[in-house]
């Protein structure tokens, strides 16, 4: 159970949890929204700012290193300092930051400007989820809630993909930043009115390990995205990845030794939470990658329009909503740890669908069946993947937990847009170009590997089946 701390208030005090949700879930929608619109605006974006491929790609690396490597530290402040109070400091980082990327005359400042925004949402997404999970305290609600959390991403994903063609083909990419400002401040307003403030839990803070963690994880970041522009061999990747493993080997010291250690080593003596942190990093990467790539597919290769190119996207975004809903259903009747395989194997089967589409102008029925396949099995399986992995949070635990499930994600998108824009990349030669197909496989690769992992059979498999039918 949570900490009384962070949960017991008088009933008379507590606001009604439905409007306190929904507060909070703005910040997953305006998170996903904004990676959404970039994402379809990011061949405008090449084109207008004179960025090469690499370029595009370090502009959205640099905001994946700034989430993925301060989201542990801001999951655990979530916990120390209380949820409320770093919802709210993170969201005013990321619209200012947003405010940034809007006026950015040049690549490099809107580099700077996605690096706060990346900021922001690391302090904002996972204390909105600890809030969450505090609202619904059941494992059997915490489903529920999180399955709800995944259809808000997918509403985030669906609304992201028709505003980002629309408002770049009428008002230019500039707009995509500018349009999350609003969103962001009716959700501060409605989370402060109504979720309830949260004490947490004051006491020493594991200064070694919040620099040791976050540096190994921006670091094993940046030289993964370097590699992709640079080569595994250059002097950026092998750097950043040297720095990142001694940090992160610095940072197990630190914890072992720590009377209150940042993450209590413990945890990955959970094999759920283990699995679950693998499958969300190999699934954060394919959703990263994919994103990336295929609005510039199908804008560079079947000539669509980046209006078109929202549009045809919409049945993806809608079938993350329908996935997401599903999931905790699919859960309780089947278990997680039969749940989950199936997820991943309708994914698995909408990406290859998609590497072997025949369409060459425009869109398609067949591409609409693949795009159909791809959005459900990325609403079933990080629904499923996130449930295994907060459900049993405890006793202050939220936050890391929460922290820990969005930085897997976020590494992940790091680390598999930089290995597959490699590799795409150079199968292209020397142009500059991308070879789409071979994207789209190495995406395959890895779900894949998560599928495998899926169905390594666990001692706790039939604890968590138990615990889905409550």
């Amino acid at each position: 159970m949570i900490d009384e701390t962070e949960t017991t208030m008088p009933s008379r005090a507590r606001p009604p949890r439905g409007v306190a949700m929904a507060g909070l879930a703005v910040a997953m929608f305006l998170v996903v929204l904004d990676s959404a619109m970039v994402n379809l605006a990011g061949a405008t974006i090449r084109e207008d700012l004179a960025l090469s491929a690499t370029g595009l790609t370090v502009v959205v690396s640099s905001y994946l290193v700034a989430f993925a490597g301060l989201l542990l530290l801001g999951g655990r402040l979530a916990d120390v300092l209380g949820g409320r109070r770093v919802f709210m400091a993170g969201m005013a980082v990321y619209l200012a930051a947003s405010v940034v990327c809007a006026t950015a005359p040049d690549g490099t400042v809107l580099t700077a400007g996605r690096i706060g925004q990346g900021i922001g949402a690391a302090a904002l997404m996972p204390a909105a989820l600890s809030l969450v999970l505090a609202l619904y305290p059941s494992p059997a609600e915490r489903t529920r809630a999180v399955g709800l959390w995944g259809a808000v991403a997918g509403a985030g994903s669906l609304v992201g993909v028709f505003l980002g063609g629309t408002l770049t083909d009428l008002l230019g990419w500039e707009s995509v930043f500018w349009a999350p400002v609003p969103f962001g401040i009716a959700g501060a307003i409605v989370v402060w009115v109504s979720t309830p403030a949260t004490p947490g839990r004051p006491g020493p803070f594991d200064l070694v390990g919040a620099v040791t963690i976050t540096l190994g994880i921006a670091a094993v970041t940046f030289g993964t995205s370097t590699a992709s522009e640079a080569g595994w061999g250059s002097p950026g990747a092998i750097g950043g990845l040297s720095v990142g493993l001694a940090s992160l080997a610095a940072f197990v010291i630190a914890e072992r030794r720590s009377a209150h250690p940042l993450v209590p080593l413990g945890v990955f003596r959970r094999r759920p939470v283990v699995a679950a942190n693998l499958m969300v990093l190999l699934v954060g990467g394919t959703l990263t990658s994919m994103f990336f790539f295929l609005p510039q597919y199908q804008q560079e290769v079947l000539g669509m329009s980046p209006l078109a190119t929202g549009m045809s996207q919409l049945p993806i975004a809608a079938m993350i909503i329908v996935g997401s809903v599903a999931a905790p259903v699919l859960s309780k009747r089947l278990g997680l740890a039969h749940a989950q395989p199936i997820s991943l194997a309708v994914l698995l089967a909408g990406i290859l669908w998609l590497a072997v589409d025949p369409t060459d102008a425009g869109f398609s029925v067949s591409l609409a069946g693949a795009f159909t396949l791809i959005g459900a099995g990325l609403g079933l399986a990080l629904v499923g993947a996130t449930t295994m992995g907060v459900r049993d949070s405890g006793g202050g635990e939220s936050g890391l937990l929460s922290g820990l499930i969005n930085a897997s994600q976020q590494v992940g998108g790091a680390v598999g847009l930089a290995v597959v824009a490699g590799i795409a990349i150079r199968a292209a030669g020397a142009g500059g170009d991308i070879a789409y197909t071979t994207a789209f496989l190495g995406q395959a690769g890895l779900i894949g590997i998560a599928l495998a992992l899926s169905l390594v059979p666990s001692s706790n498999a039939r604890t968590a089946a138990v615990a889905a039918a409550r």
